[in-house]
């Protein structure tokens, strides 16, 4: 299934609507017998659609010269043409990216996600929280997971916010991306504080919550030259303004993201953190595969065939991303099959 990449809020939408939110007193809404989305928009079996999906985007290798107005269309490096003349130049990022952006504009249209009825919160009590997946939280350990969520906004401004710009502005070349999404929403919060409990019964509410270790974000991107010694420098900067390095985690070899994940704690209030290292091109990669990172991970799963389709696409937005010179000799702490904890 790849790596799990954590959560950003400042990625696109997911693809359901959301489903996550404090007791409402509208009924659960009637089903009748209708027909779904996917019967009505995509006649064909999914496999069918998928092989001609795949070979209308050109997932496969091309035998033959694309015109110039079809997706993708590209020549082998190197070949002559038929009239002699060398082949144009590899598509660039842009054109890639458009290419897989039109590919999944297809998936959603041909295999719509399944219309879900939605959650009933018709008996429970005001004050309390419900969301798919039989997420529940009682009124008190809503208004609990509500304070905690304060409190992580202002351990957030006082004292996290200020040592990553100061951080950032030791290096103009660099800069932090997505700043208006450095929070998670407090849905998702409580959806990962009810899984966390539903495995670890013996944890509070707020030991659930300190656990959430992406609840803050932040990601430095850097130009491709510039990557690795970037990374190295930021880091050491990172400690010397008192942040604690719990772990790294570095996918620029993995085929469904590329990037490097680590998680920090700010020492005096003992609050984690995520900071995220990418390359322009890496982050909008992200970007682009996180619709289908979201249904990957949705609950209920998606069955087997679809979970093949949607990581076979993650595969192919991530395989057209450039790798900066070094970038996967940069170390995980602690060391992959060690003790991350």
């Amino acid at each position: 299934m790849g790596i799990d990449r954590s959560d950003d809020a400042g990625d696109p939408p997911a693809e359901q609507p959301d489903r996550s939110a404090d007791r409402a007193d509208a009924a659960p809404a009637d089903h009748g017998k209708q027909p779904s989305r996917r019967e009505q928009i995509e006649p064909r079996s999914r496999e069918e659609a998928w092989t001609d999906l795949r070979g209308t985007v050109g997932l496969q290798e091309r035998t033959e010269p694309a015109g110039p107005s079809e997706p993708g269309a590209r020549s082998k490096t190197g070949e002559p043409s038929e009239n002699g003349h060398q082949p144009k130049a590899e598509p660039s990022w842009e054109e890639k990216a458009n290419e897989s952006r039109w590919m999944w504009g297809e998936f959603k249209r041909r295999f719509p996600a399944e219309e879900r009825p939605p959650v009933d919160r018709s008996k429970d009590p005001i004050g309390s929280w419900r969301a798919e997946g039989d997420r529940y939280l009682d009124p008190v350990k809503n208004q609990r997971i509500d304070a905690e969520c304060d409190r992580i906004a202002d351990r957030e401004k006082e004292r996290i916010l200020p040592g990553l710009r100061a951080v950032e502005s030791q290096d103009p070349q660099r800069h932090l991306v997505g700043f208006d999404h450095r929070l998670k929403s407090r849905d998702r919060i409580k959806e990962k504080v009810c899984d966390t409990l539903k495995e670890q019964s013996e944890l509070s509410v707020d030991g659930a919550v300190s656990l959430v270790p992406d609840a803050i974000r932040f990601t430095f991107q850097y130009e491709d030259a510039r990557y690795t010694r970037g990374v190295y420098a930021d880091m050491a900067r990172m400690r010397e303004q008192g942040f604690q390095l719990k772990s790294t985690r570095n996918t620029w070899s993995d085929d469904q993201y590329k990037g490097i994940n680590s998680q920090w704690i700010e020492p005096v209030s003992g609050q984690r953190f995520e900071v995220q290292f990418h390359t322009r091109i890496s982050r909008e990669a992200k970007e682009l595969t996180h619709p289908a990172y979201e249904r990957i991970r949705a609950v209920p799963k998606p069955d087997k065939f679809e979970q093949m389709v949607l990581e076979a696409f993650q595969k192919k937005v991530t395989a057209e991303v450039p790798i900066p010179p070094g970038a996967t000799d940069i170390p995980d702490y602690p060391k992959r099959g060690t003790d991350a904890r």
